[in-house]
């Protein structure tokens, strides 16, 4: 949901995205990113309600603006609610160093935070009770429930291009999702994940390889390319030669054989961010790309 989408578009996407076979929604979150909010929790608290079978994941949540306890608790009740459909996608995304200040956060400590609000809770999602002594948090014998759906706690996705993200992952990740990486970084993550879980005690082959994409889907490419252009810069506030190499644009098939690189280095998931008129035509758009995509896998 952002200004100029209603609340009551964003849940008739996610209905039509469910009923056409799309196998998951995600939602960015943000507090005020240059003047903008979006709470990825609350968002999809929403469209959990109109839905029962998308996966449910944020991509990414900014963990470290929050206190951990009460996000374990949201997470949990949100994962029991929806039958154990939420992923908690984390990351540290600084671009607008106000965002932080203005919840009262030094910017320059957000990875040593988002490390020890994680810790927390996995403790807090599979422990019956909880002391921690970080440099950050404290807790001392705090019990928590509801649990998560999972005796293993929610599934937890950790997003970033950094080799901190990557150990990240290692250590607490069902899996990384990538952004602005080429394929050839994913296969070198890849292998830098696997070593460190296998440090960690971790089954290196049970975190999974993720990739989230801004595009735009359109038969005329200039115009897919003016679309994305238009609302990557105003997002972002960053000259788009900065993400296009890393962010297609045309027909279906264009976005599929960017994308299949990246299934030849372990890609198992896609996030598809489609900078298309409507909710509507982001989902059309979604499901065109999934097709074309399909085709290229199973060839």
């Amino acid at each position: 949901m952002r200004a100029g989408i209603s609340g009551e578009e964003v849940l008739a996407a996610a209905r039509k995205a469910e009923d056409a076979g799309i196998d998951g929604l995600f939602a960015g979150d943000h507090v005020t990113f240059y003047g903008a909010g979006n709470d990825g929790l609350i968002n999809l608290t929403a469209v959990a309600a109109v839905t029962e079978r998308v996966q449910l994941m944020t991509s990414v949540f900014l963990l470290a603006l929050r206190h951990p306890t009460p996000v374990a608790l949201q997470c949990a009740m949100l994962d029991q609610l929806s039958n154990g459909r939420l992923v908690l996608g984390v990351g540290i995304g600084g671009e607008d160093a106000n965002e932080w200040l203005s919840c009262g956060i030094d910017p320059r400590t957000r990875a040593r935070r988002t490390d020890e609000s994680l810790a927390i809770m996995r403790s807090l999602w599979t422990q019956e009770e909880t002391t921690f002594e970080g440099k950050y948090f404290t807790l001392n014998k705090v019990r928590m429930q509801p649990k998560p759906l999972r005796e293993t706690g929610v599934r937890v996705h950790v997003g970033g291009r950094s080799d901190a993200a990557l150990r990240r992952t290692a250590r607490f990740g069902d899996a990384w999702t990538s952004i602005w990486v080429s394929a050839r970084r994913m296969a070198e993550a890849r292998e830098k994940i696997e070593e460190w879980a296998a440090q960690e005690g971790r089954d290196p082959k049970s975190i999974g390889l993720g990739l989230q994409i801004w595009h735009a889907v359109d038969d005329d490419r200039e115009t897919a390319k003016e679309r994305l252009a238009r609302r990557m810069q105003g997002f972002y506030k960053i000259p788009f030669e900065r993400f296009e190499r890393y962010s297609p644009y045309g027909r279906p098939e264009d976005i599929a054989e960017f994308l299949a690189p990246y299934l030849e280095a372990g890609c198992d998931h896609v996030n598809l961010l489609s900078v298309q008129s409507s909710q509507d035509e982001v989902v059309d758009a979604g499901l065109a790309v999934k097709e074309a995509l399909s085709k290229i896998a199973s060839a």
